[in-house]
């Protein structure tokens, strides 16, 4: 969003907000959303910030791939939570991977932004980068990626927010959904897809 800069403390947390739409739904919205972060304690950057985002957002691949091809791990991985669990789940998330990936002989950078919003609670999207180390980098991701799964479940997240359930998250669906939940799962696709030809082995355990 816009608005006055009214100091740079580097401490806290950075929102970023942006609104399309017509200019008075955009503007009375922008209006509302500035009044409710600044009564917070928020302060107000300026525009500067949001569009600095809106025209680097889709280089981030690009540098990926840069990173991949001179010997950088990287990778994201996705979650969610209620409002109260927010801290807790991503300190534990974090930390696997940091531990996870130091025992593979990197450090490793963990980053983490909120991607999604609700009125219970949002999602954690997480980017690493790290050193690739040994013969198999995808071996080195495996480990750090079941040590940050193991560490969403044992923290009340969910193993997957948008990324979807797959080969990679589908042998964490049962303890998140019940045994119930898989029977359910299993009629379904029974029903739609009773010769098994849709992806199969992808989605159900």
């Amino acid at each position: 969003g816009g608005g006055d800069s009214a100091g740079g403390d580097a401490g806290g947390c950075l929102c970023l907000t942006l609104f399309e739409g017509t200019p008075e739904h955009a503007g009375s919205r922008h209006a509302e959303t500035r009044a409710v972060l600044l009564t917070h304690g928020g302060v107000s950057l300026g525009a500067g910030p949001a569009e600095a985002w809106e025209h680097g957002r889709f280089g981030a691949p690009v540098l990926r791939d840069a990173l991949l091809d001179n010997g950088a791990l990287v990778e994201t991985l996705e979650t969610a939570t209620d409002w109260s669990n927010l801290p807790a789940l991503r300190d534990a998330v974090a930390g696997a991977l940091t531990t996870s990936l130091e025992a593979s002989g990197t450090p490793a950078l963990v980053m983490c932004h909120i991607s999604h919003v609700y009125p219970t609670g949002a999602s954690l999207y997480f980017t690493v980068v790290a050193g690739q180390r040994g013969e198999d980098p995808v071996a080195q991701w495996t480990q750090a990626k079941r040590a940050a799964s193991e560490a969403i479940m044992a923290t009340g997240g969910t193993i997957t927010h948008h990324h979807a359930v797959g080969v990679d998250h589908r042998p964490y669906l049962e303890a998140e959904i019940g045994e119930v939940g898989v029977r359910m799962l299993r009629a379904v696709k029974h029903a739609v897809d009773p010769k098994g030809v849709c992806n199969p082995g992808t989605l159900i355990p």
